[in-house]
C-alpha cells in the first residue's frame, strides 16, 4: 500500500494542532501507560496499522507486560487489568464506537467511579485525540514499521 498524504510536508499545521493536544495530555495527571493502553485499544477498534505499531512499541518500551498487550482485545474477559483500566477501556470503546448507540449511562457511571471530573475530561480528550490520529493516518495510508519510541520521546520533550 502506498502512502497518500504526508501532512508534515503539505500542511505542517495539521500535525502541530494534533501535537498541541498531545502536549496538553502529557501535562495531565493521567498515567502515560494508561494513555498508551487506551490509544492502543482505540487503534485496534479503528484498524490503524501505524498507530498500532506505535503504541505497541511505546507500551513495550515502557515495560508493559506482554500478556496484557496480547489480551487487550479481550480485556473484558482477561484478569490482567485494574478496575480503573477497565473503566478507561470501556469508556474508550464507547466514545470510539459512538454510532453504536452513543455512550451508555452505565459506561459513564463506571468511568465516573474511577476518575475525577478533571481526569474524565482529560481521558475523553485523549480518546478524541487518538481517534483523530487514527483517522489522519488511515486517510493518509501512513506506513507502519519505522516508529522508534526513544526518538519519539525526545521529539515530545521538544514539542
Amino acid at each position: 500500500m502506498e502512502p497518500r498524504i504526508d501532512y508534515t510536508k503539505i500542511n505542517p499545521g495539521v500535525v502541530q494542532a494534533m501535537l498541541g493536544l498531545e502536549k496538553y495530555l502529557h501535562q495531565t495527571d493521567l498515567d502515560e501507560s494508561l494513555l498508551n493502553l487506551i490509544r492502543l485499544r482505540a487503534s485496534q477498534i479503528n484498524g490503524c496499522a501505524y498507530c498500532l505499531d506505535m503504541h505497541w512499541k511505546d507500551l513495550r518500551a515502557s515495560g508493559e507486560n506482554e500478556q496484557r498487550l496480547y489480551g487487550l482485545d479481550a480485556w473484558q474477559e482477561s484478569p490482567y487489568y485494574s478496575e480503573r483500566e477497565r473503566a478507561a477501556l470501556a469508556w474508550t470503546e464507547a466514545v470510539t464506537n459512538i454510532r453504536e448507540g452513543h455512550v451508555p449511562d452505565a459506561v459513564f457511571e463506571r468511568v465516573r467511579n474511577s476518575f475525577s471530573d478533571q481526569e474524565l475530561a482529560d481521558l475523553t480528550l485523549a480518546i478524541v485525540a487518538i481517534n483523530g490520529w487514527n483517522r489522519l493516518n488511515i486517510a493518509a495510508r501512513t506506513v507502519p514499521g519505522n516508529y522508534h519510541p526513544a526518538r519519539s520521546r525526545q521529539m515530545k520533550v521538544g514539542a
